[in-house]
């Protein structure tokens, strides 16, 4: 999973989540990045701050947070995943495979708009994009899996 950061020619900056550089690639090829302020295609990927590591001394050009020496790249990154992880169980109502349903639902008007989550097929996922219903994905780490409650 990569996260790029994005803008459009109308000026909106977005995130974009990508299973790899070739997915986004593939994505930004097929010309179905959208932009979610206007619906432009015209989406570029923008420079994004980074935290860089200057040597093995574990000294850094940037403090992403207060003690950086203690947490390397892959923990932070797993820090990161796990908040994501408790804020989406906590805040979205899991549907499981009536994930397309309920959407479906919801955009039409048949049931009040709520936080859902839940799984797709591919096929779900298409119709869903051609309904004009947006699904954004995102990993959840199986509950309780390597959390601190920090």
């Amino acid at each position: 999973m990569i996260v790029f950061d994005l803008s459009c020619s109308c000026g909106c900056q977005f995130e974009g989540w990508f299973g790899g550089r070739d997915d986004f690639e593939e994505q930004l090829r097929k010309g179905i990045l959208q932009c979610p302020a206007c619906g432009g295609f015209e989406v570029h990927k923008i420079l994004s701050p980074v935290t860089v590591q200057k040597s093995s001394s574990g000294s850094w050009a940037t403090e992403p947070q207060t003690n950086p020496q203690s947490v390397s790249g892959a923990d932070h990154a797993l820090k990161i995943l796990q908040a994501v992880s408790r804020l989406v169980r906590i805040n979205f109502e899991d549907v499981g495979t009536r994930l397309a349903e309920e959407s479906l639902r919801m955009h039409y008007g048949i049931e009040k708009s709520r936080n859902i989550r839940g799984v797709a097929t591919e096929e779900e996922e298409r119709m869903l994009r051609e309904e004009g219903i947006e699904l954004l994905k995102v990993p959840i780490l199986p509950e309780g899996e390597k959390e601190n409650s920090n």
